[in-house]
């Protein structure tokens, strides 16, 4: 049904139409008529879910920050999902990992190879040299939000430091690119880019999403693309950019036996790190990293 200007607006703001989304869907309609895809109103979170979405992020982004101070050589990753479980528990919330279609854990540890989905273990153990990637998705009374970083175990190759940084450089990048009326083919644009220029390769087909109500919504936000294609970026979208970076090329695998972990086909090194980053009027709002 067609909302009327002296109806209450849509995102439950309490606000008449007029004064709250109107100009926001007359926009929208006209990129539209031009053969833009645009998201639903279901995609735009109301400043209701915004608000429950920043407080699961202030806890997601202090667990990762407990995990930075803890995190050592000699540590299982099993050591890891302990401390992220009790955390977040500790603070109200829920880990979302566990669970999650059938996943066994409260958080994913990735070591070297490991792309993502790489499930704790006691039996692997953290040293000197390696690189891992801790990704933490937090629930707060219903409401998600989700990040990881990527953390270096003592001292470890020149490569590999090389390939962490710049995993970590096209996501700073790709923020600049998080603005209202801008595509999300800007964001895989900007990444793929640079991580090309640098010798590295990213992943097409595992990305990012919409996050806030769900674990994983629409949009899918993929780190290769080209500038004014994908979906517009409109204030009030919520998304993770995560983009998965290769020392090597671009093929990967799936572990047959867990079902979840995904590697390198060449067994080269991988890195990645993911915001929660909130489309404003301003640019981008981060929620968690």
């Amino acid at each position: 049904m067609k909302l009327g200007r002296n109806d209450l607006c849509w995102c439950n703001s309490g606000k008449k139409y007029k004064q709250c989304h109107a100009a926001m869907d007359e926009k929208i309609a006209q990129y539209k008529e031009h053969g833009a895809t645009v998201p639903s109103h279901k995609i735009i979170k109301t400043p209701e879910q915004v608000e429950g979405i920043r407080k699961a992020g202030v806890i997601n982004t202090a667990t990762l920050d407990m995990v930075e101070e803890k995190i050592c050589a000699g540590m299982s990753t099993e050591a890891i999902n302990t401390l992220v479980h009790n955390f977040i528990v500790s603070h109200g919330g829920i880990p979302a990992p566990l669970g999650y279609c059938g996943y066994p854990k409260s958080v994913c540890t990735s070591v070297n190879n490991v792309i993502c989905h790489g499930i704790p273990s006691p039996n692997e153990i953290l040293k000197e040299g390696d690189i891992i990637n801790v990704d933490v998705t937090t629930i707060l009374n219903g409401y998600y939000a989700d990040a990881s970083r990527m953390f270096c175990i003592g001292k470890v190759s020149p490569e590999a430091e090389k390939l962490v940084r710049a995993a970590k450089e096209s996501v700073d990048l790709a923020l600049q690119e998080v603005k209202p009326w801008g595509f999300l083919g800007d964001i895989g644009e900007v990444i793929s880019k640079y991580i090309y220029a640098n010798g590295y390769t990213v992943l097409r087909d595992i990305g990012g999403h919409g996050v806030g109500n769900g674990f994983h919504e629409d949009p899918y936000v993929c780190h290769i693309g080209k500038r004014g294609t994908g979906m517009l970026l409109v204030p009030g979208m919520v998304f993770t950019i995560e983009p998965m970076v290769n020392a090597g090329k671009e093929a990967f695998y799936q572990d047959k036996e867990n079902g979840w972990t995904i590697y390198t086909k060449d067994g080269s090194l991988s890195a990645q790190w993911e915001y929660t980053v909130l489309v404003t009027e301003d640019g981008p709002e981060i929620i968690t990293h």
